[in-house]
């Protein structure tokens, strides 16, 4: 009997250790899985962010927006009307709108809808003034009208001296909400007070992890940042220890990440239960063999005292225990494997959807190519404007033909980057590569003469390419205003566009200057978005231009400049 006492107290000491460096161990892991899916999480919520931070700074640049701000009652602001919803369609933003210097909206993506914000005022929003004051901000509370959560990003028309208006774009979490409830666990977004603007469990939206100070919600209801919502405390809370507590009081692991300029948190929170279950079950394990040994000690004493029956009967029952207790870990490995391949199978849809977000460079790829002719057509128009001064109608009418020719190439421009963004194509023809580089000429010959740039250019007679004319155009035309704003400053700036017909299937097309080069540091990444070497420039136009020739079985590379400064080759196939 002392034997088996003192069998018992080992096993049990083996079980308690085992136990404790099994929860040790699968907190560790359950900590790494949260901290990994915040992660995941915190990147495909940044993606989002940065893609609608583009949306006001876009839209400041449209020329519509100071026709309707100019005159909010005619078809300007109608028309702006159309354009917006449009672009929150597109987009997915909940909605964009456009406020006057007084707060009030003239006009809105949602405009001649029951919930319409046209004719609303919105100067009492903190978003307004403060856009008015800095040019920019971020609110993040609950719509006025919708009371739907949500971050404000606006931006100021004009300049601080005299401001005209504001440009407000509303970014909702709905979208990623529902991919992150794909993952296992829960997933909020929480302000500094603690209160969920967005969860995987939508039942938690606009709750709180912890009770509010009188003195803070009476701010909140002061500001009407949430509106007129409860803002109670919801299923999961935060104890004094930093711990958080989920329904019937499980204990949760909780991951956190920034939200990256704003004062908001991520957090991702998965229950400690399953876990310390298997850890629980794992310490039986290594105890298992233990117990077994000792049950075999004893079994063999008993045998010395009973009969071997009964010793063959005990051997029965241990042989059927091992066996049930093997059948229960298989179930629980093929349970472990099923697990892991709905993990797999998140993490493809979630790298599926940053793969759609990059769609949302598009548009500022827009307004970057669509700036080009908008300048020729105000080129044309001044010219126009002292030929008719002069009394040349001949050169009037010359001017403005030209200028009809380039606002349908603007048409052009605008229909394929949208059947761009669509996945959709227009087949290639034949088209004469003498016209294309007239055509591109057109565009940016008189800035080459403002800036007293020389331009070499291919004799006449060049083949024919199996192309789209606008789109091949837009290559040309985009290189060499790279090229102009190479050769700026230096003495005697040098272009040119050299055509390379010798090839049987190709034609190669090559714009050089004897500027300073491409920076070598740019060099391997220069045709990826956002990349430039400008002070002011975008980054989107070579890697639009890349994606053209590629499209039309050709290609975009940097090559040796003749001249001595940089040099791309664009090669084409021949008709």
């Amino acid at each position: 009997m002392l034997l088996v006492v003192a069998g018992l107290a080992a096993a049990a000491g083996i079980w308690y250790a085992a136990l404790s460096l099994g929860r040790q161990d699968a907190l560790r892991r359950l900590d790494a899985e949260a901290s990994g899916l915040a992660v995941q999480h915190i990147r495909l919520l940044d993606s989002e962010l940065a893609r609608f931070r583009l949306l006001p700074i876009v839209l400041g640049e449209y020329r519509d927006l100071g026709e309707a701000l100019a005159s909010p009652t005619t078809d300007a602001a109608r028309r702006l009307d159309d354009k917006l919803g449009f672009l929150a369609r597109e987009t997915g933003a909940y909605i964009i709108y456009l406020v006057d210097q007084k707060g009030l909206v003239i006009s809105a993506s949602n405009a001649g809808t029951e919930d319409s914000f046209v004719g609303k005022n919105f100067s009492f929003r903190p978003y307004f003034s403060q856009a008015l004051k800095d040019g920019t901000a971020e609110y993040y509370g609950a719509g006025a009208i919708s009371g739907r959560p949500g971050l404000f990003l606006a931006r100021r028309v004009g300049d601080a001296a005299a401001p005209a208006g504001v440009i407000v774009v509303k970014f909702e979490f709905d979208a990623v909400s529902r991919i992150w409830a794909n993952d296992r666990g829960k997933t909020f977004v929480v302000d500094e007070h603690q209160i969920i603007l967005a969860a995987s469990d939508p039942s938690q939206v606009l709750t709180t992890l912890a009770p509010l100070s009188p003195e803070v919600r009476a701010g909140i209801a002061a500001s009407g940042q949430y509106r007129d919502a409860a803002l109670a405390q919801g299923n999961y809370h935060v104890e004094d220890a930093g711990r958080i507590h989920g329904p019937r009081g499980r204990i949760m692991i909780a991951a956190e990440q920034p939200v990256a300029g704003t004062h908001l948190r991520l957090l991702h929170l998965l229950d400690t239960r399953a876990a310390l279950l298997e850890a629980q079950a794992q310490a039986w394990l290594l105890a298992l063999p233990v117990i077994v040994g000792l049950a075999v000690i004893v079994t063999a004493l008993w045998w010395r005292m009973t009969r071997a029956a009964r010793a063959a009967d005990d051997r029965r029952a241990l042989e059927e225990a091992v066996a049930a207790r093997t059948v229960e870990l298989h179930d629980e490995m093929a349970e472990r494997a099923r697990a892991e391949d709905r993990y797999r199978d998140a993490r493809e849809e979630l790298a599926q959807a940053n793969r759609l977000a990059s769609v949302g460079s598009i548009t500022a790829g827009l307004m970057h190519e669509i700036n080009q002719p908008v300048a020729t057509i105000r080129t044309l128009a001044e010219n126009a404007r002292h030929h008719l001064a002069a009394n040349r109608l001949d050169r009037v009418g010359a001017n403005l033909d030209a200028a009809v020719e380039v606002t349908a190439r603007i048409g052009t421009i605008t229909q394929e980057m949208r059947r761009f963004s669509r996945r959709g194509r227009r087949a290639a023809g034949a088209e004469p590569l003498d016209a294309i580089i007239a055509g591109a000429l057109l565009l940016v010959g008189n800035r080459f003469r403002k800036a007293g740039v020389r331009l070499d250019l291919p004799p006449q007679g060049q083949p024919h390419v199996l192309a789209e004319r606008v789109r091949l155009e837009q290559v040309i035309v985009n290189l060499l205003q790279n090229a102009i704003d190479a050769v700026a400053g230096i003495e005697d700036p040098h272009v040119a566009l050299l055509v390379d017909a010798a090839g049987k299937d190709m034609v190669k097309l090559t714009v050089a200057d004897n500027g300073p080069g491409i920076d070598p540091a740019l060099a391997k990444e220069i045709f990826r978005p956002f990349v430039t070497g400008k002070p002011d420039g975008l980054g989107l136009g070579l890697g639009i231009a890349q994606d053209i020739m590629n499209d039309l079985g050709g290609s975009l590379t940097i090559g040796q400049s003749p001249l001595g400064g940089a040099a791309f080759v664009m090669t084409v196939r021949r008709a």
